[in-house]
């Protein structure tokens, strides 16, 4: 039976995160190119913290639901160490695929994607920004 928030397993975890990392330090570089970016983030498998109930993690800020995601797990244990977390408490994350996980996360609001979080190279994937018709 599948997994019905999209989420999935992998065995390789670094799997396309090699290739987002370079397209992140090239945006750092001043070469970025967003739509290599996006495709880059599209094919990553990231780590996203789980809450108790095994859904990824969602936090509010600035009207904006944000998913925190990371590229290795030394990055993931570097952001809960900065968030001041129990050493010895277990923190559970999910492997998503970049692509999928804004509908794992299932909101209603505009959500967005932050990866690498407080480490070296963050970077911020805002939510699709919809103008309605006559809107303005």
């Amino acid at each position: 039976m599948g997994n019905p928030r999209g989420l999935v397993m992998v065995r390789n975890r670094d799997q396309g995160c090699a290739a987002l990392r370079l397209e992140i330090a090239a945006f750092y570089s001043g070469f970025g190119q967003p739509n290599t970016l996006c495709a880059a983030f599209e094919q990553a498998v990231l780590l996203g913290p789980l809450t108790d109930d095994g859904r990824l993690y969602v936090s509010e800020f600035g009207g904006v639901d944000w998913v925190c995601t990371f590229t290795s797990v030394q990055e993931f244990a570097r952001n809960m160490t900065a968030r001041g977390v129990e050493p010895e408490h277990a923190y559970r994350y999910q492997a998503v695929l970049g692509q999928r996980i804004i509908g794992a996360a299932q909101r209603a609001r505009p959500t967005a994607v932050a990866v690498d979080i407080g480490g070296a190279a963050p970077m911020a994937f805002p939510p699709e920004l919809t103008v309605r018709s006559g809107e303005g």
